[in-house]
């Protein structure tokens, strides 16, 4: 996908995001992240965007940071959160196609810029979605490109830091596949006592298979909907959604 493309979704989500959190009210609370009300959500998801923000426009080479979302709430709280992601989408569309700045991750893109833009997007996808659960009724569906895209993010940007708790005593292999993006949409995880090493192919034998499409693997991967289309070692179903969050 193209960073414009990006750009457009992180847009998009954003309101999304906003509606659905005026419709269900900030003390809803939020099934897909326990222990989080509405207004937790849009204070995590408004200072996110601010961070991501001031990286962006001050071209900040190391680490910042992270601000406490405000004291507000209600429809106070709503505004600030749609003034945050207006904020970002504006800072993203006016920035530099040569920008220098920190990013975090390893997962493959061409330019600070291309992160940023691709990583916000991912980040309001999954929040709006949070917010949408809050709100009830159906959610947004989030299209195959995008989905496959947000699992690449995921596995080889992630859970290739260090920081990643999804390890094993032994070496397994989980594979993960997307039924509905194409033949090359499939990866390759392999678990050790290190942070897992993801590649795009399905070389190596595998332990256990998450498969399905691209919408559903996302959710499932960011915990937001079960494992539930995992073949082989069910174990490993386990070890991910017990040591998997961000």
């Amino acid at each position: 996908m193209e960073t414009a493309e990006f750009l457009h979704a992180l847009d998009r989500e954003g309101r999304l995001l906003a509606a659905a959190a005026e419709l269900a009210g900030t003390d809803a609370k939020v099934p897909t992240c326990p222990g989080w009300q509405v207004r937790d959500l849009l204070r995590h998801t408004g200072a996110v965007h601010r961070w991501a923000a001031g990286i962006v426009a001050d071209g900040h080479t190391a680490p910042r940071p992270l601000p406490e979302g405000p004291d507000l709430d209600g429809a106070e709280l709503v505004t600030w959160y749609r003034d945050s992601h207006r904020r970002l989408v504006e800072t993203l569309a006016g920035a530099p196609a040569d920008l220098d700045c920190w990013t975090f991750h390893p997962a493959p893109c061409p330019s600070p810029l291309a992160f940023w833009t691709r990583r916000q997007a991912h980040e309001t996808t999954v929040h709006r979605h949070d917010a949408e659960a809050a709100r009830g009724g159906p959610a947004t569906s989030v299209a195959t490109g995008f989905a496959a895209d947000g699992v690449d993010e995921l596995l080889r940007g992630f859970h290739a830091r260090a920081r990643s708790r999804v390890r094993t005593d032994r070496p397994r292999v989980l594979r993960i596949r997307a039924l509905d993006a194409g033949a090359d949409a499939v990866w390759t995880v392999r678990l050790s006592e290190q942070p897992p090493a993801t590649s795009r192919d399905a070389d190596a034998e595998a332990d256990a298979e998450l498969a399905g499409t691209a919408e559903r693997l996302y959710l499932a991967l960011w915990n937001r909907a079960p494992l539930s289309d995992m073949t082989g070692d069910r174990a490993l179903a386990a070890l991910w959604r017990e040591n998997s969050g961000i």
